[in-house]
Protein backbone atom coordinates (compact mmCIF):
# COMPACT_ATOMS: atom_id res chain seq x y z
CA UNK A 1 0.00 0.00 0.00
CA UNK A 2 1.38 3.39 -1.01
CA UNK A 3 0.37 5.02 2.29
CA UNK A 4 2.23 2.51 4.47
CA UNK A 5 6.04 2.21 4.49
CA UNK A 6 7.55 -1.24 4.01
CA UNK A 7 11.05 -2.66 3.94
CA UNK A 8 12.27 -4.24 0.72
CA UNK A 9 10.89 -7.73 0.15
CA UNK A 10 14.27 -9.50 -0.02
CA UNK A 11 16.31 -7.91 2.77
CA UNK A 12 16.69 -5.30 5.46
CA UNK A 13 15.67 -1.67 5.10
CA UNK A 14 15.13 0.32 1.96
CA UNK A 15 16.23 -0.26 -1.61
CA UNK A 16 19.46 1.44 -2.58
CA UNK A 17 21.07 1.44 0.89
CA UNK A 18 24.03 -0.93 1.27
CA UNK A 19 27.04 -1.76 3.40
CA UNK A 20 30.23 -0.83 1.54
CA UNK A 21 33.52 -2.36 2.64
CA UNK A 22 35.68 -0.93 -0.14
CA UNK A 23 36.18 2.38 1.69
CA UNK A 24 37.21 0.48 4.84
CA UNK A 25 40.75 -0.77 4.13
CA UNK A 26 41.05 -2.99 7.23
CA UNK A 27 37.71 -4.77 6.81
CA UNK A 28 38.49 -7.34 4.09
CA UNK A 29 41.71 -8.52 5.79
CA UNK A 30 39.82 -8.73 9.08
CA UNK A 31 37.08 -10.95 7.59
CA UNK A 32 39.67 -13.13 5.86
CA UNK A 33 41.45 -13.71 9.16
CA UNK A 34 38.24 -14.18 11.18
CA UNK A 35 36.32 -16.66 9.02
CA UNK A 36 38.45 -17.32 5.95
CA UNK A 37 36.32 -15.40 3.43
CA UNK A 38 37.84 -13.41 0.59
CA UNK A 39 35.33 -10.62 0.12
CA UNK A 40 34.14 -9.68 -3.34
CA UNK A 41 32.46 -6.41 -4.30
CA UNK A 42 28.70 -6.29 -3.90
CA UNK A 43 26.89 -7.48 -7.02
CA UNK A 44 23.29 -7.43 -5.82
CA UNK A 45 21.68 -4.01 -6.02
CA UNK A 46 18.21 -5.49 -5.85
CA UNK A 47 16.36 -8.76 -6.41
CA UNK A 48 13.76 -8.85 -9.15
CA UNK A 49 10.48 -9.97 -7.62
CA UNK A 50 9.76 -12.02 -10.75
CA UNK A 51 12.31 -14.54 -9.41
CA UNK A 52 10.09 -15.29 -6.40
CA UNK A 53 7.94 -18.43 -6.55
CA UNK A 54 5.04 -17.37 -4.38
CA UNK A 55 2.38 -19.82 -3.20
CA UNK A 56 -1.07 -18.83 -4.40
CA UNK A 57 -3.45 -17.16 -1.98
CA UNK A 58 -5.94 -19.54 -0.36
CA UNK A 59 -8.31 -16.78 0.72
CA UNK A 60 -11.91 -17.68 -0.20
CA UNK A 61 -13.84 -15.04 -2.13
CA UNK A 62 -16.37 -14.82 0.70
CA UNK A 63 -13.62 -13.96 3.18
CA UNK A 64 -12.08 -11.38 0.84
CA UNK A 65 -15.44 -9.71 0.40
CA UNK A 66 -15.96 -9.61 4.15
CA UNK A 67 -12.50 -8.08 4.70
CA UNK A 68 -13.22 -5.45 2.05
CA UNK A 69 -16.45 -4.57 3.80
CA UNK A 70 -14.56 -4.11 7.07
CA UNK A 71 -11.45 -2.26 5.85
CA UNK A 72 -12.39 -0.87 2.44
CA UNK A 73 -11.34 -2.40 -0.87
CA UNK A 74 -8.17 -0.26 -1.10
CA UNK A 75 -6.95 -1.64 2.23
CA UNK A 76 -7.15 -5.35 1.41
CA UNK A 77 -4.57 -6.98 -0.84
CA UNK A 78 -3.69 -10.42 -2.16
CA UNK A 79 -0.78 -9.00 -4.18
CA UNK A 80 2.12 -11.47 -4.11
CA UNK A 81 4.85 -8.98 -3.19
CA UNK A 82 2.90 -7.60 -0.25
CA UNK A 83 2.15 -11.13 0.96
CA UNK A 84 5.87 -11.96 0.81
CA UNK A 85 6.80 -8.74 2.65
CA UNK A 86 4.41 -9.82 5.42
CA UNK A 87 5.27 -13.51 5.55
CA UNK A 88 8.26 -13.28 7.91
CA UNK A 89 10.62 -11.00 9.78
CA UNK A 90 14.27 -10.28 9.06
CA UNK A 91 16.21 -13.04 10.81
CA UNK A 92 19.01 -14.69 8.85
CA UNK A 93 17.03 -17.88 8.34
CA UNK A 94 13.97 -15.95 7.16
CA UNK A 95 16.06 -13.95 4.70
CA UNK A 96 17.65 -17.16 3.42
CA UNK A 97 14.24 -18.75 3.02
CA UNK A 98 12.99 -15.71 1.11
CA UNK A 99 15.99 -15.57 -1.23
CA UNK A 100 15.81 -19.35 -1.81
CA UNK A 101 12.01 -19.37 -2.38
CA UNK A 102 11.51 -21.60 0.68
CA UNK A 103 8.21 -19.91 1.45
CA UNK A 104 6.12 -22.91 2.57
CA UNK A 105 3.07 -21.03 3.92
CA UNK A 106 2.59 -17.28 3.63
CA UNK A 107 -0.35 -14.99 4.46
CA UNK A 108 -3.23 -15.29 2.04
CA UNK A 109 -4.26 -11.67 2.38
CA UNK A 110 -2.90 -8.45 3.91
CA UNK A 111 -5.30 -5.97 5.52
CA UNK A 112 -4.67 -2.40 6.70
CA UNK A 113 -7.22 -1.38 9.34
CA UNK A 114 -7.50 2.35 9.86
CA UNK A 115 -9.47 2.43 13.10
CA UNK A 116 -9.83 0.43 16.28
CA UNK A 117 -13.39 -0.41 15.22
CA UNK A 118 -12.05 -2.07 12.07
CA UNK A 119 -9.58 -4.09 14.16
CA UNK A 120 -12.47 -5.21 16.38
CA UNK A 121 -14.48 -6.27 13.34
CA UNK A 122 -11.48 -8.24 12.07
CA UNK A 123 -11.20 -10.02 15.41
CA UNK A 124 -14.86 -10.99 15.36
CA UNK A 125 -14.55 -12.20 11.75
CA UNK A 126 -11.53 -14.32 12.68
CA UNK A 127 -13.51 -16.21 15.29
CA UNK A 128 -16.69 -16.49 13.23
CA UNK A 129 -14.94 -17.67 10.04
CA UNK A 130 -11.99 -19.46 11.72
CA UNK A 131 -9.27 -17.25 10.27
CA UNK A 132 -5.70 -16.87 11.52
CA UNK A 133 -4.70 -13.28 12.35
CA UNK A 134 -1.03 -12.29 12.58
CA UNK A 135 -0.38 -8.67 13.67
CA UNK A 136 2.35 -6.88 11.68
CA UNK A 137 4.25 -3.72 12.65
CA UNK A 138 7.47 -2.93 10.80
CA UNK A 139 8.47 -6.52 10.00
CA UNK A 140 11.82 -6.22 11.80
CA UNK A 141 11.41 -9.26 14.08
CA UNK A 142 14.35 -11.68 14.17
CA UNK A 143 12.73 -14.27 16.44
CA UNK A 144 10.30 -15.64 13.82
CA UNK A 145 7.29 -14.04 15.50
CA UNK A 146 5.55 -13.50 12.16
CA UNK A 147 5.98 -16.81 10.34
CA UNK A 148 2.83 -18.92 9.94
CA UNK A 149 2.80 -22.63 10.70
CA UNK A 150 3.77 -24.38 7.42
CA UNK A 151 0.94 -26.86 7.95
CA UNK A 152 -1.74 -24.19 8.55
CA UNK A 153 -4.76 -24.89 6.31
CA UNK A 154 -6.97 -21.99 7.41
CA UNK A 155 -6.97 -18.61 5.70
CA UNK A 156 -4.10 -16.50 7.11
CA UNK A 157 -4.61 -12.74 7.42
CA UNK A 158 -1.67 -10.41 8.06
CA UNK A 159 -2.99 -7.39 9.96
CA UNK A 160 -0.69 -4.47 9.12
CA UNK A 161 -1.24 -1.64 11.61
CA UNK A 162 0.67 0.93 9.54
CA UNK A 163 -2.33 3.25 9.15
CA UNK A 164 -2.57 3.64 12.94
CA UNK A 165 0.37 6.03 13.00
CA UNK A 166 -0.46 9.11 15.04
CA UNK A 167 0.52 10.66 18.35
CA UNK A 168 -3.01 11.31 19.58
CA UNK A 169 -2.42 13.39 22.70
CA UNK A 170 0.23 14.53 25.18
CA UNK A 171 -0.56 15.08 28.84
CA UNK A 172 2.21 17.60 29.47
CA UNK A 173 1.54 17.78 33.21
CA UNK A 174 1.95 14.01 33.66
CA UNK A 175 4.55 13.39 30.96
CA UNK A 176 2.31 10.88 29.16
CA UNK A 177 1.59 10.51 25.45
CA UNK A 178 -1.18 8.45 23.88
CA UNK A 179 0.04 6.99 20.60
CA UNK A 180 -1.36 4.57 18.02
CA UNK A 181 0.38 1.20 17.90
CA UNK A 182 1.33 1.13 14.21
CA UNK A 183 3.56 4.20 14.27
CA UNK A 184 7.17 3.70 13.14
CA UNK A 185 9.93 4.91 15.45
CA UNK A 186 11.13 7.86 13.32
CA UNK A 187 7.58 9.09 12.65
CA UNK A 188 6.76 8.93 16.35
CA UNK A 189 9.89 10.82 17.38
CA UNK A 190 9.25 13.46 14.70
CA UNK A 191 5.76 14.08 16.05
CA UNK A 192 6.93 14.11 19.67
CA UNK A 193 10.02 16.23 19.01
CA UNK A 194 7.91 18.86 17.27
CA UNK A 195 6.31 19.49 20.67
CA UNK A 196 9.57 19.25 22.65
CA UNK A 197 9.23 15.62 23.80
CA UNK A 198 10.90 12.24 23.25
CA UNK A 199 10.08 8.65 24.14
CA UNK A 200 13.80 7.90 24.40
CA UNK A 201 13.32 4.35 23.10
CA UNK A 202 15.83 3.51 20.36
CA UNK A 203 16.23 -0.20 19.61
CA UNK A 204 18.60 -1.29 16.81
CA UNK A 205 15.50 -1.74 14.65
CA UNK A 206 14.22 1.77 15.43
CA UNK A 207 14.00 2.90 11.80
CA UNK A 208 11.77 -0.02 10.78
CA UNK A 209 9.86 -1.03 13.90
CA UNK A 210 6.71 0.22 15.61
CA UNK A 211 5.56 1.14 19.09
CA UNK A 212 3.07 -1.74 19.06
CA UNK A 213 5.78 -4.14 17.95
CA UNK A 214 8.01 -2.99 20.80
CA UNK A 215 5.19 -3.68 23.24
CA UNK A 216 4.36 -7.08 21.75
CA UNK A 217 7.96 -8.31 22.03
CA UNK A 218 9.12 -6.61 25.28
CA UNK A 219 11.66 -4.44 23.48
CA UNK A 220 14.58 -2.58 25.00
CA UNK A 221 16.16 0.53 23.53
CA UNK A 222 19.78 1.60 23.43
CA UNK A 223 19.01 4.30 26.01
CA UNK A 224 17.13 2.11 28.44
CA UNK A 225 19.51 2.91 31.32
CA UNK A 226 17.76 6.29 31.53
CA UNK A 227 14.37 5.82 29.87
CA UNK A 228 13.66 2.21 30.83
CA UNK A 229 12.70 -0.84 28.79
CA UNK A 230 9.38 -0.72 26.97
CA UNK A 231 7.69 -2.48 29.91
CA UNK A 232 8.77 0.44 32.12
CA UNK A 233 7.64 3.02 29.57
CA UNK A 234 4.11 1.73 28.92
CA UNK A 235 1.57 2.92 31.49
CA UNK A 236 -1.71 2.19 29.72
CA UNK A 237 -2.96 0.48 26.58
CA UNK A 238 -5.91 -0.70 24.53
CA UNK A 239 -5.96 -4.28 23.21
CA UNK A 240 -8.77 -5.50 20.97
CA UNK A 241 -10.21 -8.98 21.29
CA UNK A 242 -13.17 -10.64 19.59
CA UNK A 243 -15.23 -10.33 22.78
CA UNK A 244 -14.32 -6.73 23.60
CA UNK A 245 -11.46 -4.32 24.21
CA UNK A 246 -9.09 -4.47 27.17
CA UNK A 247 -8.62 -0.91 28.45
CA UNK A 248 -5.82 -0.26 30.91
CA UNK A 249 -5.84 3.32 32.13
CA UNK A 250 -2.49 5.16 32.39
CA UNK A 251 -2.02 5.01 36.15
CA UNK A 252 1.38 5.49 37.82
CA UNK A 253 0.98 2.27 39.84
CA UNK A 254 -1.78 -0.08 40.95
CA UNK A 255 -2.44 -2.96 43.33
CA UNK A 256 -5.17 -4.73 41.39
CA UNK A 257 -4.10 -8.35 41.29
CA UNK A 258 -1.72 -9.87 38.72
CA UNK A 259 -0.66 -7.24 36.21
CA UNK A 260 -2.66 -7.38 32.99
CA UNK A 261 -0.28 -4.82 31.55
CA UNK A 262 2.68 -7.11 32.17
CA UNK A 263 0.71 -10.06 30.78
CA UNK A 264 0.01 -8.24 27.51
CA UNK A 265 3.50 -6.81 27.02
CA UNK A 266 5.49 -9.54 25.27
CA UNK A 267 2.43 -11.60 24.27
CA UNK A 268 3.26 -11.35 20.52
CA UNK A 269 -0.35 -11.15 19.38
CA UNK A 270 -1.50 -14.26 21.25
CA UNK A 271 -3.98 -12.35 23.43
CA UNK A 272 -5.28 -9.74 20.99
CA UNK A 273 -4.15 -6.80 18.88
CA UNK A 274 -2.76 -3.74 20.63
CA UNK A 275 -4.11 -0.61 18.97
CA UNK A 276 -3.09 2.22 21.30
CA UNK A 277 -0.60 2.84 24.09
CA UNK A 278 -0.06 5.54 26.68
CA UNK A 279 3.62 5.93 27.42
CA UNK A 280 6.06 7.96 29.47
CA UNK A 281 7.61 10.80 27.49
CA UNK A 282 10.40 13.17 28.48
CA UNK A 283 11.41 16.68 27.61
CA UNK A 284 14.17 16.79 25.01
CA UNK A 285 17.48 17.09 26.88
CA UNK A 286 19.47 20.30 26.63
CA UNK A 287 22.63 18.35 25.87
CA UNK A 288 23.30 14.84 24.52
CA UNK A 289 26.87 13.59 24.33
CA UNK A 290 28.52 10.18 23.89
CA UNK A 291 32.06 9.73 25.24
CA UNK A 292 34.33 6.81 24.33
CA UNK A 293 36.76 5.05 26.66
CA UNK A 294 39.31 2.29 26.07
CA UNK A 295 39.97 -0.35 28.73
CA UNK A 296 42.89 -2.79 28.88
CA UNK A 297 40.61 -5.80 29.42
CA UNK A 298 36.98 -6.91 29.33
CA UNK A 299 36.91 -7.58 33.06
CA UNK A 300 38.15 -4.10 33.93
CA UNK A 301 35.51 -2.57 31.68
CA UNK A 302 32.72 -4.69 33.23
CA UNK A 303 33.86 -3.72 36.70
CA UNK A 304 33.81 -0.03 35.79
CA UNK A 305 30.26 -0.11 34.43
CA UNK A 306 29.04 -2.05 37.46
CA UNK A 307 30.63 0.63 39.64
CA UNK A 308 28.83 3.36 37.64
CA UNK A 309 25.60 1.58 38.58
CA UNK A 310 26.60 1.19 42.23
CA UNK A 311 27.47 4.89 42.36
CA UNK A 312 24.01 5.66 40.92
CA UNK A 313 25.39 8.03 38.30
CA UNK A 314 22.46 8.96 36.03
CA UNK A 315 23.51 7.72 32.58
CA UNK A 316 21.55 7.37 29.36
CA UNK A 317 23.52 4.26 28.42
CA UNK A 318 26.82 2.53 29.07
CA UNK A 319 28.07 0.02 26.52
CA UNK A 320 31.23 -2.10 26.30
CA UNK A 321 32.49 -3.97 23.25
CA UNK A 322 34.63 -6.98 24.13
CA UNK A 323 38.03 -7.46 22.49
CA UNK A 324 36.63 -9.21 19.44
CA UNK A 325 33.93 -6.60 18.86
CA UNK A 326 36.44 -3.81 19.42
CA UNK A 327 38.68 -5.31 16.72
CA UNK A 328 35.67 -5.55 14.42
CA UNK A 329 34.72 -1.91 15.09
CA UNK A 330 38.22 -0.71 14.31
CA UNK A 331 38.18 -2.73 11.08
CA UNK A 332 35.04 -0.88 9.91
CA UNK A 333 36.69 2.54 10.08
CA UNK A 334 36.65 4.39 6.78
CA UNK A 335 39.88 5.41 5.10
CA UNK A 336 40.49 9.02 6.09
CA UNK A 337 40.38 11.48 3.20
CA UNK A 338 40.21 14.90 4.88
CA UNK A 339 43.19 16.54 6.62
CA UNK A 340 41.27 16.30 9.90
CA UNK A 341 40.56 12.59 9.37
CA UNK A 342 44.17 11.83 8.48
CA UNK A 343 45.34 13.66 11.59
CA UNK A 344 42.88 11.68 13.72
CA UNK A 345 44.19 8.41 12.23
CA UNK A 346 47.76 9.37 13.11
CA UNK A 347 46.60 10.24 16.60
CA UNK A 348 44.98 6.82 16.96
CA UNK A 349 48.18 5.06 15.86
CA UNK A 350 50.15 7.12 18.38
CA UNK A 351 47.65 6.22 21.12
CA UNK A 352 47.99 2.50 20.38
CA UNK A 353 51.78 2.88 20.65
CA UNK A 354 51.39 4.55 24.05
CA UNK A 355 49.13 1.72 25.20
CA UNK A 356 51.70 -0.89 24.17
CA UNK A 357 54.41 1.00 26.06
CA UNK A 358 52.17 0.86 29.13
CA UNK A 359 52.03 -2.90 28.77
CA UNK A 360 48.60 -3.17 27.16
CA UNK A 361 47.85 -6.13 24.95
CA UNK A 362 46.03 -4.29 22.15
CA UNK A 363 44.35 -7.56 21.14
CA UNK A 364 42.57 -7.54 24.52
CA UNK A 365 41.52 -3.90 24.77
CA UNK A 366 37.81 -3.04 24.88
CA UNK A 367 36.11 0.14 23.72
CA UNK A 368 33.23 1.53 25.76
CA UNK A 369 30.65 4.23 25.05
CA UNK A 370 28.77 6.18 27.70
CA UNK A 371 25.94 8.58 26.87
CA UNK A 372 25.22 11.63 29.02
CA UNK A 373 22.08 13.78 28.82
CA UNK A 374 20.78 16.74 30.76
CA UNK A 375 21.78 20.30 31.40
CA UNK A 376 25.36 21.21 30.42
CA UNK A 377 26.26 21.37 34.12
CA UNK A 378 24.76 17.94 34.86
CA UNK A 379 26.52 16.40 31.87
CA UNK A 380 29.90 17.76 32.97
CA UNK A 381 29.40 16.54 36.55
CA UNK A 382 28.48 13.03 35.39
CA UNK A 383 31.32 12.88 32.86
CA UNK A 384 33.78 13.71 35.64
CA UNK A 385 32.36 11.01 37.91
CA UNK A 386 32.47 8.38 35.15
CA UNK A 387 35.99 9.36 34.09
CA UNK A 388 37.19 8.94 37.68
CA UNK A 389 35.83 5.39 37.94
CA UNK A 390 36.96 4.50 34.41
CA UNK A 391 40.54 5.64 35.06
CA UNK A 392 40.67 3.70 38.33
CA UNK A 393 39.91 0.65 36.23
CA UNK A 394 42.71 1.39 33.78
CA UNK A 395 40.78 3.22 31.07
CA UNK A 396 41.95 5.94 28.73
CA UNK A 397 39.33 8.57 27.85
CA UNK A 398 39.08 8.79 24.03
CA UNK A 399 36.63 11.68 24.03
CA UNK A 400 33.58 12.64 22.02
CA UNK A 401 34.89 12.00 18.48
CA UNK A 402 34.46 8.20 18.47
CA UNK A 403 31.27 8.60 20.50
CA UNK A 404 29.72 10.92 17.91
CA UNK A 405 30.59 8.43 15.16
CA UNK A 406 28.93 5.61 17.11
CA UNK A 407 25.81 7.76 17.58
CA UNK A 408 25.60 8.44 13.83
CA UNK A 409 26.00 4.79 12.73
CA UNK A 410 24.01 2.99 15.43
CA UNK A 411 21.12 1.90 13.16
CA UNK A 412 23.24 0.80 10.16
CA UNK A 413 24.53 -2.60 11.31
CA UNK A 414 21.72 -4.78 9.84
CA UNK A 415 22.77 -3.80 6.31
CA UNK A 416 26.04 -5.66 6.93
CA UNK A 417 24.06 -8.87 7.40
CA UNK A 418 22.58 -8.64 3.90
CA UNK A 419 26.03 -7.98 2.44
CA UNK A 420 27.44 -11.05 4.21
CA UNK A 421 24.60 -13.26 2.96
CA UNK A 422 25.64 -12.36 -0.60
CA UNK A 423 29.10 -13.66 0.39
CA UNK A 424 27.53 -16.97 1.53
CA UNK A 425 28.20 -15.93 5.10
CA UNK A 426 25.88 -15.96 8.08
CA UNK A 427 26.12 -12.99 10.42
CA UNK A 428 23.54 -13.10 13.19
CA UNK A 429 22.92 -12.18 16.81
CA UNK A 430 21.71 -13.64 20.08
CA UNK A 431 21.33 -11.81 23.38
CA UNK A 432 20.72 -12.51 27.04
CA UNK A 433 20.72 -10.89 30.47
CA UNK A 434 22.32 -12.16 33.68
CA UNK A 435 23.32 -10.90 37.14
CA UNK A 436 26.62 -9.02 37.44
CA UNK A 437 28.09 -11.99 39.30
CA UNK A 438 27.49 -14.28 36.33
CA UNK A 439 28.26 -12.06 33.34
CA UNK A 440 31.89 -13.17 33.00
CA UNK A 441 30.87 -16.83 33.26
CA UNK A 442 28.13 -16.43 30.66
CA UNK A 443 30.48 -14.57 28.32
CA UNK A 444 33.14 -17.29 28.43
CA UNK A 445 30.62 -20.14 28.25
CA UNK A 446 29.03 -18.70 25.10
CA UNK A 447 32.41 -18.30 23.41
CA UNK A 448 33.29 -21.90 24.29
CA UNK A 449 29.92 -23.22 23.11
CA UNK A 450 30.17 -21.37 19.79
CA UNK A 451 33.68 -22.66 19.15
CA UNK A 452 32.56 -26.23 19.87
CA UNK A 453 29.65 -25.78 17.46
CA UNK A 454 31.95 -24.45 14.74
CA UNK A 455 34.35 -27.37 15.30
CA UNK A 456 31.49 -29.88 15.01
CA UNK A 457 30.67 -28.40 11.61
CA UNK A 458 34.29 -28.27 10.52
CA UNK A 459 34.13 -24.48 10.18
CA UNK A 460 36.15 -21.46 11.17
CA UNK A 461 33.71 -19.16 12.88
CA UNK A 462 33.67 -15.82 14.64
CA UNK A 463 31.93 -14.57 17.76
CA UNK A 464 31.97 -11.20 19.48
CA UNK A 465 29.94 -9.47 22.16
CA UNK A 466 29.01 -6.24 23.83
CA UNK A 467 27.45 -5.40 27.17
CA UNK A 468 24.52 -3.01 27.17
CA UNK A 469 21.32 -2.20 29.11
CA UNK A 470 22.64 -1.99 32.67
CA UNK A 471 20.45 -2.64 35.71
CA UNK A 472 20.91 -2.63 39.47
CA UNK A 473 21.55 -6.38 39.50
CA UNK A 474 23.02 -7.13 36.08
CA UNK A 475 23.16 -6.33 32.38
CA UNK A 476 22.50 -7.53 28.86
CA UNK A 477 25.14 -9.37 26.82
CA UNK A 478 24.63 -9.18 23.06
CA UNK A 479 26.54 -11.67 20.89
CA UNK A 480 27.18 -11.58 17.14
CA UNK A 481 28.36 -14.73 15.38
CA UNK A 482 29.45 -15.48 11.82
CA UNK A 483 30.62 -18.31 9.57
CA UNK A 484 30.48 -19.43 5.95
CA UNK A 485 27.38 -21.53 5.38
CA UNK A 486 26.94 -24.66 3.27
CA UNK A 487 24.45 -23.89 0.53
CA UNK A 488 23.13 -27.45 0.72
CA UNK A 489 22.22 -27.40 4.40
CA UNK A 490 22.19 -23.85 5.80
CA UNK A 491 19.30 -24.29 8.26
CA UNK A 492 20.71 -27.27 10.18
CA UNK A 493 24.09 -25.55 10.41
CA UNK A 494 22.46 -22.42 11.75
CA UNK A 495 20.46 -24.43 14.27
CA UNK A 496 23.67 -26.09 15.52
CA UNK A 497 25.40 -22.76 16.22
CA UNK A 498 22.39 -20.82 17.50
CA UNK A 499 21.26 -23.67 19.76
CA UNK A 500 24.71 -23.98 21.31
CA UNK A 501 24.70 -20.27 22.17
CA UNK A 502 21.14 -20.31 23.52
CA UNK A 503 21.79 -23.37 25.69
CA UNK A 504 24.91 -21.74 27.09
CA UNK A 505 22.75 -18.81 28.20
CA UNK A 506 20.38 -21.05 30.12
CA UNK A 507 23.05 -23.35 31.57
CA UNK A 508 25.03 -20.45 33.01
CA UNK A 509 22.34 -18.29 34.58
CA UNK A 510 21.15 -16.14 31.68
CA UNK A 511 17.74 -15.75 30.06
CA UNK A 512 16.82 -16.98 26.57
CA UNK A 513 16.38 -13.41 25.29
CA UNK A 514 16.67 -9.95 26.78
CA UNK A 515 14.78 -7.97 24.12
CA UNK A 516 14.25 -9.90 20.87
CA UNK A 517 11.22 -11.79 22.15
CA UNK A 518 10.40 -15.48 21.81
CA UNK A 519 8.47 -16.15 18.60
CA UNK A 520 9.37 -19.59 17.27
CA UNK A 521 13.13 -19.05 17.36
CA UNK A 522 13.55 -19.09 21.16
CA UNK A 523 10.56 -21.22 22.07
CA UNK A 524 12.56 -24.44 22.70
CA UNK A 525 14.14 -22.85 25.80
CA UNK A 526 10.97 -21.46 27.39
CA UNK A 527 10.41 -24.28 29.89
CA UNK A 528 14.04 -24.11 31.01
CA UNK A 529 13.78 -20.35 31.40
CA UNK A 530 10.44 -19.99 33.22
CA UNK A 531 10.07 -23.59 34.57
CA UNK A 532 7.69 -26.28 33.27
CA UNK A 533 4.91 -25.09 35.56
CA UNK A 534 5.37 -21.53 34.39
CA UNK A 535 5.06 -22.76 30.80
CA UNK A 536 1.86 -24.60 31.78
CA UNK A 537 0.38 -21.34 33.06
CA UNK A 538 1.12 -19.66 29.73
CA UNK A 539 -0.43 -22.55 27.80
CA UNK A 540 -3.54 -22.35 29.96
CA UNK A 541 -3.70 -18.58 29.46
CA UNK A 542 -3.49 -18.76 25.67
CA UNK A 543 -5.85 -21.73 25.31
CA UNK A 544 -8.50 -20.12 27.50
CA UNK A 545 -8.30 -16.66 25.92
CA UNK A 546 -8.03 -17.97 22.35
CA UNK A 547 -9.79 -21.36 22.28
CA UNK A 548 -9.97 -21.38 18.48
CA UNK A 549 -6.22 -20.76 18.14
CA UNK A 550 -6.90 -17.84 15.79
CA UNK A 551 -4.37 -15.33 17.16
CA UNK A 552 -0.79 -15.78 15.89
CA UNK A 553 -0.89 -19.45 16.90
CA UNK A 554 2.20 -21.25 18.09
CA UNK A 555 4.25 -18.23 19.16
CA UNK A 556 5.84 -17.82 22.61
CA UNK A 557 4.83 -21.30 23.83
CA UNK A 558 3.83 -24.35 21.84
Amino acid sequence: MAHVKHQKWWGWGEEGVFFNYENKPAFAPFVKEAIGVTLRPRERDTVDFSTAHVPASQAPDTVLELLRQINGADNVSTEDELRVIHWAGKSVTELLQTLRNDFHRIPDVVVYPGTEAEVAALMRAAVEHDLVLIPFGGGSSISRSLQPDPSEERCIVSVDLGRLNKVLAIDETSGLATIQAGILGPDMEEQLNARGWTLGHFPDSFTYSTLGGWAATRSSGMQSDKYGDIADIIRGLRMVRATGTVVLRPLPSTSTGPSLREMIIGSEGRLGIITELTVHVHRLPEKHQVIAYMYPTWQQALTAVRQFTEAEIPLTFARISDAHETAFSLATQKKPTSPKGKLAAKGQDALWAIMRKRGWDTDEMCISYVCFEGSPKDVETRKKAVAGIAKKNGAIVLGSGPGALYDQKKFDTPYLRDFLLEQNTVGDVSETAAPWSKLTTVHKAVYDAAERAYASLGKKGWIMSHMSHSYHSGACLYFTFGYVYDDKNPYDEYHTVKSAIQQAFIDNGGTLSHHHGVGLEHQPWMEQDISPEGANILRALFSSTDPGNNLNPGKVIS
